[in-house]
């Protein structure tokens, strides 16, 4: 059995950064190469991490040796057309959140890597955190009951230049696919996928969505209420009300480190704390569940399979139709 899984990314902003970070915790896992538009930028991020191979075009990826994963963090349009590529010539990889445009390009990747029996993920890292895996456990357990509702948001305030990935609608941008995405995710699993959806969204001059607002309703009279912004800055909170008692997911909720109370009824409150103990950022746990599934050969995530990811991409789908956002 491999002991070392030599990881590569594409893509080399922010996130890529954090995802870099947090691989040198993992003892059976290596940057082994990195990828960007620019050889210079590349040379630099890999010099920085320790990286074997840098390479100065995405293409240039597929001929590394000995490569077991790749990590995608470039604009959410490229996500797609990369994943194809990468799957395509049987490389394994994870897919940085929103897994594509919409659900036809989604199911694309997915067919190709059944076809090419080649591992693909997105790369929802919220599902692998500590303190969300506690509060599954303690709705599974039946502590607050039956869900009725949920509310959770995702905004915050960020200059607004009509070039950046957020505000240019030809790279993606708007709040929708960036953060909304994160309550969607919450109310997803939690509830499933929505018989109704209702949204209005403040489409900005470059015709994204600044902000958006969504209340999506269930089979079981069950409701969610997701909000998402890049203008406004949130309380990034999140709550999941039941029948016995309520969860609070304090902000920024989506993210490592954070805190979780349970309120049952007539109980007194119980608040926990997760601090870093691993890495300074959350991508550990998810990476560190991807080496399981290419240990045991899988070619899907049981934990955030593809028919979930479609599932998600088709409710993010709902909401553009109801707000009027296209992406050519």
């Amino acid at each position: 059995m491999k002991k070392t899984y030599n990881f590569g990314i594409i893509g080399l902003g922010k996130i890529g950064h954090k995802f870099a970070q947090d691989l040198q915790w993992l003892p059976d896992a290596k940057l082994w190469a990195v990828a960007a538009k620019d050889q210079t930028r590349a040379d630099e991020f890999g010099a920085r991490y320790g990286a074997t191979y840098c390479f100065g075009s995405y293409e240039a990826m597929l001929n590394c040796p000995d490569l077991d994963v790749v990590y995608v963090a470039t604009p959410h349009v490229t996500h797609a057309e990369i994943a194809l590529m990468l799957v395509q010539h049987k490389i394994p990889c994870i897919i940085e959140k929103p897994f594509a445009m919409n659900a036809q390009e989604a199911k694309a990747v997915f067919e190709a890597a059944r076809a090419n029996q080649t591992f693909v993920m997105e790369a929802l890292w919220t599902r692998f955190l500590p303190h969300f895996l506690t509060v599954e456990k303690w709705i599974a357990d039946g502590e607050i009951g039956e869900i009725k509702s949920i509310k959770a948001d995702f905004g915050f305030q960020t200059e607004k230049n009509p070039e950046s990935r957020l505000f240019n609608k030809a790279l993606g941008g708007g709040s929708l696919l960036d953060v909304g995405i994160y309550p969607l995710f919450l109310s997803y699993f939690f509830l499933g996928v929505p018989q109704k959806i209702h949204a209005i969204a403040d489409i900005g001059d470059t015709g994204v969505d600044e902000s958006c607002m969504a209340l999506l309703g269930y089979e079981s009279q069950q409701m969610a209420q997701i909000h998402s912004s890049i203008v406004t800055r949130t309380a990034t909170e999140a709550f999941i009300y039941g029948t016995k008692g309520s969860i609070k997911i304090h902000g920024r909720w989506h993210e490592h480190p954070s805190k979780i109370t349970l309120n049952q009824n007539g109980k007194a409150a119980v608040t926990h704390d997760f601090e870093p103990q691993l890495a300074e950022h959350g991508y550990f746990y998810e990476a560190q569940s991807v080496i399981h599934c290419l240990k045991q050969g899988l070619i899907e995530n049981p934990k955030w399979t593809w028919q979930q990811t479609l599932d998600l991409q088709g409710i993010m789908d709902g909401v553009k139709a109801e707000i009027g956002l296209v992406y050519c």
